[in-house]
């Protein structure tokens, strides 16, 4: 199966959430099954990681959005934890500070992409204000609508720049959510997560769905596409992640750069000096 097929919202496509099974495990009955090709995906994140790094031609920014306990910050930790922290950023935008309501809606979102070599994950994105500000009438209609078109515009100019973009929505279903808000409830190493909020907005669960799959309809680009991810089985989640990612920048043939020093020279002093 081709993850990025299979997952990706085509351009001009219509996304209807209600319609994508959020259990989907792509013919995997149960976690042992999928091990090893998590782990391999892993491994080979760590060493396409390093070959951008060194290649310092391009970048890669990451958006992950979901609903409240969709597996944003599992994500980070299982899937793209497995690349070397020298070269990767997380960047998570919460409620915009005072500064940064003086600006346009996406200054601090550009401040924050990724430089050449560099992988920056987004926990959440500037698509919380077409989401939350939709949701909750932050801004009016006539603003937040115009906003489509701003975050196109925008993500074409990092394409341009060779900022490669992958936007995963972890789908996960009603249910799913309020079962992780119990766990988290019963478990004293998750509390510090749970917040009054997560519940104040369960009400607004059909509200965020038609929200999510406008964003998702009019902002997936051939440049910067959407995926939708089945995401009710964490460990599906984190394979189909590391998949995507993987098989994006195996297609960018990346080649380590010719070294800058003389390597013959290099070695016969190596030679001479550990006869010495």
């Amino acid at each position: 199966m081709n993850y990025q097929k299979r997952f990706r919202v085509q351009p001009g496509s219509r996304v209807r959430l209600s319609r994508m099974d959020t259990a989907f495990t792509g013919g995997h009955k149960h976690h042992k099954q999928a091990a090893d090709e998590i782990d391999y995906y892993r491994r080979r994140l760590w060493d396409l990681q390093e070959l951008l790094y060194a290649d310092h031609r391009r970048s890669l920014l990451i958006c992950l959005q979901g609903m409240d306990a969709g597996g944003k910050d599992g994500t980070i930790n299982h899937v793209l934890g497995a690349m070397n922290p020298q070269g990767c950023r997380v960047v998570g935008f919460k409620q915009p500070s005072a500064e940064e309501l003086s600006h346009d809606f996406l200054w601090r979102v550009h401040r924050a992409a990724p430089r050449r070599g560099e992988v920056v994950i987004f926990n959440r994105s500037h698509y919380e204000d077409v989401l939350i500000a939709r949701v909750h009438n932050l801004v009016p209609q006539k603003v937040w609508s115009r906003r489509y078109e701003a975050i196109n515009a925008f993500e074409n100019e990092l394409v341009d720049a060779d900022v490669h973009i992958i936007k995963f929505f972890l789908h996960i279903s009603k249910a799913e959510q309020l079962k992780r808000f119990r766990q988290r409830l019963d478990d004293p190493a998750k509390q510090w997560k749970i917040s009054e909020a997560d519940y104040k907005e369960r009400p607004f669960w059909n509200d965020y769905t038609a929200a999510y799959e406008d964003a998702l309809s009019r902002c997936s680009t051939a440049g910067a596409p959407w995926y939708v991810i089945p995401s009710d089985h964490k460990w599906f989640r984190n394979l189909a992640v590391a998949r995507i990612v993987v098989e994006h920048l195996e297609s960018l043939k990346m080649k380590f750069p010719k070294p800058t020093v003389d390597i013959d020279h290099i070695r016969r002093e190596y030679h001479a000096a550990a006869r010495s």
